[in-house]
C-alpha cells in the first residue's frame, strides 16, 4: 500500500469510530425517552 492509501485508511477510520463514539457519548448524555400517548391515571377524571 503506498503511503496515501494508509494515510486516507486512518483518516477514515478516525471519522467511523470517531462518529459512533460521539453518537455513544451524546446519546448517553441526553436519552431520547420514548414518548407516549397515554394519559396519567390522576388527570383522567
Amino acid at each position: 500500500m503506498s503511503a496515501g492509501a494508509i494515510v486516507m485508511l486512518i483518516i477514515s477510520i478516525v471519522v467511523v469510530w470517531g462518529g459512533l463514539a460521539t453518537a455513544i457519548y451524546l446519546l448517553r448524555r441526553h436519552p431520547e425517552l420514548p414518548e407516549t400517548d397515554e394519559v396519567p391515571a390522576d388527570s383522567a377524571s
